[in-house]
Parts: C-alpha cells; sequence; structure tokens
C-alpha cells in the first residue's frame, strides 16, 4: 500500500526524521553514510572511538563496511535485500543492538538507498545481566512428584540459552538424588519448532547417561506435528497422569 494524505507544509521531512526517537542513519545505494539524526549521532559518538574517529560526525563518509567484521557477507546481504533486514549484532564486542535496514525505493521501485536503525542499544555487560535475569525469571521448578521421581512443567519457549540451563540443572538434580524418572512436561510451551526435537533428545541423551528415564507429557496435536517423529525411543503420554502411572506401573513391577 502506498503512503496517503499530505504532510503539511510548515513541516519538514528532515526535521521530522531528527525528531523520531530512535537512532536513524541513512545510506546510500554504495553503503556510504550520509546523514544520521540526533539521537544517532549522541549515540554514535560514544561509539566512533572504538572505531578511531574522535566522534559520529567522522563517521559520515565512510563506508558501512567498516563497522562489519566481515564485510563481504554484509554487502552480499544486502544485494540480496529487496524489504528489510533484521538482525541482533555486537558492536566491537562492547555494546549489543538490534539492527533494521531497510530499503528506500523510488516510484519505480528502484533501491536509492537504505535507512538503518539501530534499538535497544546496551553494554555487552547489561545485556549479559538482562540474560541471567530473564533465565532466573524462566527457570524450570524441578518437582519431586513421587519417590526418586521428578517433573519439570516448561512454560513459553525454549531457546539455546535457556535449555542448557535447564540440561544443566536437571542433570545436577538426577545425580545427586539418583532419580529414575524425570517427567517433561511440554503442555505450556506456546512456541513450537524442530529446534524442540533437538533439545528433548539432547536431554534425553544425557539422562540416560545417568541412569534416568526421560519421560515426555503433555504432547498437544499442534506440538505433536511440530516436534516429528524422534529418532530415539522415549515414553511419550498426553497428560502428566498418564506419564505418572506409567512410573507407578515401572516401580511396582521392579523395572
Amino acid at each position: 500500500m502506498n503512503a496517503i494524505g499530505q504532510i503539511p507544509i510548515n513541516i519538514s521531512l528532515l526535521h521530522a526524521l531528527d525528531s523520531l526517537g530512535e537512532n536513524l542513519i541513512i545510506a546510500d545505494t554504495d553503503y556510504t553514510i550520509c546523514w544520521m539524526n540526533k539521537k544517532a549521532a549522541s549515540l554514535l559518538s560514544t561509539i566512533a572511538p572504538l572505531y578511531g574517529l574522535s566522534d559520529a560526525e567522522k563517521m559520515i563518509g565512510k563506508k558501512m563496511d567498516v563497522f562489519h567484521t566481515r564485510p563481504e557477507t554484509q554487502r552480499e546481504m544486502m544485494e540480496k535485500m529487496t524489504e528489510s533486514h533484521r538482525a541482533r549484532i555486537t558492536i566491537r564486542d562492547r555494546y549489543v543492538a538490534d539492527i533494521i535496514i531497510t530499503a528506500i525505493k523510488n516510484d519505480t521501485d528502484e533501491i536509492t538507498g537504505y535507512v538503518v536503525i539501530l534499538m535497544d542499544v546496551t553494554t555487552k555487560a547489561e545485556e549479559e545481566e538482562r540474560n541471567e535475569k530473564l533465565i532466573q525469571a524462566l527457570s524450570v521448578p524441578i518437582l519431586k512428584i513421587w519417590e526418586k521421581t521428578i517433573a519439570l512443567p516448561l512454560i513459553g519457549e525454549i531457546d539455546a540459552v535457556r535449555a542448557d540451563w535447564l540440561l544443566n540443572s536437571v542433570l545436577k538434580e538426577c545425580a545427586a538424588h539418583d532419580i529414575q524418572f524425570a517427567l517433561i512436561d511440554l503442555s505450556g510451551l506456546y512456541s513450537h519448532g524442530e529446534e524442540i526435537r533437538e533439545h528433548i533428545q539432547k536431554l534425553n541423551d544425557c539422562l540416560n547417561l545417568i541412569g534416568t528415564q526421560c519421560i515426555i507429557v503433555g504432547i498437544t496435536p499442534e506440538l505433536a506435528m511440530s516436534i516429528g517423529e524422534l529418532h530415539i525411543h522415549i515414553p511419550i503420554f498426553n497428560t502428566a497422569h498418564a506419564g505418572l502411572n506409567y512410573v507407578l506401573t515401572r516401580q511396582q513391577s521392579g523395572i
């Protein structure tokens, strides 16, 4: 859909861009930095010394390649881009930011330049502290529900960082208390994907090494479709109740 309406004659587009509450940079088709709003200038004046520049003004006229460790990869991405690209970047191992690059197109749909927006800029130390707090906030309660049996209700989404934390915590708990069965409840997950299958398989493999059986419960139809077929045998049940019945049967039979 095209833009609609008219900009009042007393409003300058340049002033409008300069008034945005985001760090805004404009580059031409050669990836040369041509302009930045005052918010970006303030931010980049702090970052400029990391690249041997005195302030943000010295960045004007510089190729964006200067700020990439692998400029050829960045150029390849830019050449293929038709709309926009978003990524999480690390700046000189000191700052972390979300970057959004959007192509500027004319009336004939030809790219005439790029708008670069830097968002959520924090120091790496702040980012690590925030991640640690997030992990703690999303930490999984390990519940002892029966003799030598624990349950882990997973809620939200499981990324690589949280999966590693989960694996480490569960292994310590199982090894310390001679746990025989670990029920992993997936009913609270709202993000499904193939990576979930990989995390489950890794968790099962590690638990097997210390003599604990992994049992998956709370499988919804949507989750079953996302996970697909596991390459290893893991007891899977629709409900936690069914999973616990499995545990009781195994313990009573002495298996």
